[in-house]
């Protein structure tokens, strides 16, 4: 199972990492936070400092179609919230 799905990369999130020192990734919803520690710690080399997890359910839309009003689903999703030791840091941008 793959912990890690993929960076968060917002603009608010942006802003945290430069100013907190915290990095958002979007996790598996059965991911615990040590399986996301391990993750973050052996893909980037990084010491972790702190773990927030949030759940995210997932949402009814509606919209108007020409045949009448369309209902779909969006799908639910885990976050991380991942505090670095101070001196370290991850750049997602190196492999581009």
């Amino acid at each position: 199972m793959s912990v890690i799905i993929k960076p968060v990369l917002t603009e608010k999130m942006t802003k945290h990492t430069e100013k907190f020192n915290r990095y958002g990734f979007y996790v598996a919803t059965k991911a615990n936070k040590l399986q996301v520690k391990e993750a973050v710690e052996k893909m980037y080399s990084v010491t972790v400092a702190n773990i927030r997890t949030m759940n995210n359910v997932g949402k009814v839309k509606s919209r108007m179609k020409r045949g009448g009003v369309q209902m779909s689903r969006v799908g639910k999703f885990k976050k991380a919230i991942v505090e670095l030791k101070k001196g370290d840091a991850i750049d997602f941008y190196s492999n581009i």
